[in-house]
């Protein structure tokens, strides 16, 4: 890899350690705003159509870090480099970026825009991952691969459970697996963005 690749992988790990920081931590303040949300009654975008403070917490947090994720997922081809279902994989985690931004950009109450982006970022996050475990178990990153996998299984079966009549609750497991996946690989990018350089 050329020092520019070099330095594009290190700028989208830490795209991908950021992301679900900001996020969560944006969410997390949006909770804290609306005392009346409740884990089992209610999905977590119900928080984007408050008034005030509450939504443009909830909005702002899903927008930058849909952003950031852009970034993270477009910095995997490099990091993938010539492996044919990687690419696959990081194409498909590029749309499902871009549709977590959409849930931001497109409140709740933007029907059935942010239904149909809602239902996009849950899919494509584990069928990503697929793709991209395929392809690093068929590298040198086989633990990575197993990882990822887990990732995806975990994010896929909490939609099974019955938290009661809300999705926050799997909604929030869901986006915590995808965030543990997305820390775990910025750091690696970020750890052999700098070493191929030195």
């Amino acid at each position: 890899m050329n020092l520019k690749s070099n330095v594009w992988i290190r700028i989208s790990g830490a795209s991908g350690v950021l992301a679900p920081i900001i996020a969560f931590t944006f969410i997390l303040l949006a909770i804290a705003r609306y005392p009346q949300f409740s884990w089992t009654e209610n999905a977590l975008s119900d928080l984007g159509v408050q008034e005030g403070a509450t939504a443009v917490l909830f909005n702002t947090g899903l927008i930058v870090g849909g952003i950031l994720t852009i970034l993270f997922a477009t910095g995997l081809f490099n990091f993938l480099q010539e492996n044919p279902l990687g690419r696959i994989g990081a194409l498909v985690f590029v749309l499902d970026a871009f549709a977590l931004t959409a849930i931001g950009v497109f409140p709740e109450n933007v029907k059935p825009i942010h239904y149909y982006a809602s239902v996009i970022f849950f899919t494509l996050f584990p069928t990503s991952m697929l793709f991209l475990g395929t392809a690093f178990l068929r590298t040198s990153k086989r633990k990575l691969g197993f990882f990822t996998f887990i990732a995806a299984i975990v994010a896929a079966i909490v939609w099974t459970i019955p938290f009661g009549k809300g999705v926050a609750i799997p909604e929030t497991l869901s986006a915590l697996s995808a965030s543990m996946w997305s820390i775990v690989l910025g750091c690696k990018m970020l750890r052999e963005g700098t070493h191929s350089s030195n």
